[in-house]
């Protein structure tokens, strides 16, 4: 984690502002996650530019190839990977900050991180549930007896159907016989 340049190192006096000055040098918890996330941003943009170099380097099957070429993307790679180290220890640092900083606080139940759930409002969420599931169960229940319903008429209808189908057939036979 890098911090920045005090007003004395190479900077004109007044260059950081008091506002600017006093959050570089106030780090709370908050802007640790955030710089962790930006450094897990960042090591897996890196990742995927190196497997994109990987892609694109050619194995040494015996082929002719360019030195200069595959030197040049030897490089690329390797500064890609030296890179991606620092981020890692960069990412430690921060991980290592965030324990510090919360190592003296009580953890906190995760039922109580809930906001849903309270504890005088809690019987009437299970009230809430168990009348929701009531209607629910209630709803499946007629939509079963619909589809029970629905079953019992495309029977008949297919029976009806046959039977036409029956008639028409003997209708025809009955003409073509006549003829």
């Amino acid at each position: 984690m890098s911090t920045p340049p005090l007003a004395g190192a190479g900077m004109p006096p007044g260059a950081f502002s008091g506002t600017q000055a006093q959050a570089a040098r106030e780090v709370n918890t908050a802007s640790l996650c955030r710089i962790g996330q930006e450094t897990v941003q960042d090591i897996v943009f890196r990742t995927m530019e190196i497997f994109q170099l990987l892609r694109n380097m050619q194995l040494p099957n015996g082929v002719t190839y360019h030195t200069g070429t595959y030197q040049d993307r030897l490089g690329k790679l390797q500064e890609h990977l030296r890179q991606l180290s620092i981020l890692f220890r960069k990412l430690r640092l921060v991980y290592d900050k965030c324990n510090e900083n919360c190592a003296g606080l009580d953890p906190i139940p995760i039922e109580q991180l809930i906001p849903y759930v309270e504890e005088d409002g809690s019987k009437h969420d299970d009230r809430g549930a168990a009348s929701q599931l009531r209607f629910a169960s209630e709803e499946r229940r007629e939509i079963m007896e619909v589809n029970k319903k629905l079953k019992l008429k495309n029977q008949q209808l297919k029976q009806i159907m046959d039977q036409l189908r029956n008639l028409i057939w003997d209708i025809n036979a009955m003409l073509a016989m006549r003829n």
